[in-house]
Parts: C-alpha cells; sequence; structure tokens
C-alpha cells in the first residue's frame, strides 16, 4: 500500500495546510477511492481538519488554545513538572493530547472528500521553528 513521509517546516505556534501536499499523494498513487491515514510522528504538534476559507478561524484557534493551556511560566501553571525544554514544550503536549496526531481522509473519486471549506493543517504548538514530518498512507 502506498506511504509518504513528508516534511513540514513551522515559524512557531500557528495551523499550515498541507492539503495540497495529501492530494497530490493521492493522485500519485492513481486510487479512486480509499481511506488516506495521515499521522504526525512528534509529540508537540497535532494534526486538524480546519476550515481554510477564512484566516480569523486560524488566529480564533490559536489564540483559545494559548488561553486554555498557557505557558508553563504563567502564575496558573506553576503546577507543571516537566519544564526543562522551555515553557512552551509541556503546554505543547498538552495541546497535542486535546487534538489528535492521526487523522482519517476517506478518497471519492480519486479526491479527497473534505467538504468545501475543509483544510489538513498541522497545527503546531511549540514557539521555534520545527521540521515535521508526517506519514501519509493510502488503503483500498
Amino acid at each position: 500500500m502506498p506511504q509518504k513521509i513528508i516534511s513540514l517546516s513551522t515559524r512557531g505556534q500557528g495551523l499550515y495546510e498541507f492539503t495540497a501536499q495529501a492530494a497530490d499523494f493521492i493522485d500519485a498513487c492513481g486510487f479512486s477511492e480509499g481511506l488516506l491515514t495521515l499521522f504526525v510522528r512528534h509529540t508537540s504538534c497535532s494534526l486538524i481538519v480546519q476550515e481554510n476559507a477564512d484566516p480569523d478561524v486560524q488566529r480564533d484557534l490559536k489564540g483559545f488554545f494559548a488561553r486554555l493551556v498557557p505557558p508553563s511560566d504563567d502564575p496558573s501553571m506553576t503546577w507543571m513538572i516537566h519544564t526543562a525544554e522551555g515553557p512552551d514544550d509541556m503546554p505543547a503536549h498538552v495541546k497535542s493530547a486535546l487534538t489528535t496526531v492521526s487523522i482519517g481522509i476517506p478518497v471519492k473519486g480519486g479526491r479527497l472528500a473534505l467538504g468545501t471549506w475543509q483544510g489538513i493543517y498541522l497545527f503546531e504548538h511549540r514557539d521555534r521553528p520545527h521540521r515535521r514530518e508526517v506519514v501519509m498512507h493510502l488503503s483500498p
């Protein structure tokens, strides 16, 4: 079964769309029906399907998660123990646990069966730039 690993560069916290790379992978495989499974090989970022039309949605999501899980140097987060890798690290793990590291998207007619305004995103939870790997696997 076809499989490919793609590398995505991030510039810090935020959403990074890679719908086009997933669609290109499906085209290259030549399957008309199936299931695309995506898996990110990291514990401080996640994968989500989200609106790709209005950038305010991405800003609001980023803001929501920042309020929900602030950095470990925030006075409300003094209970956190894992702080050696910086104040954004453990909160990034929590955000990743609240979202997901693997998603499945049906393929119909040789295309992703996404809705009109849906895109596939890597959700980076760390402040620093990172290079993230996503495994794409297509099952008939």
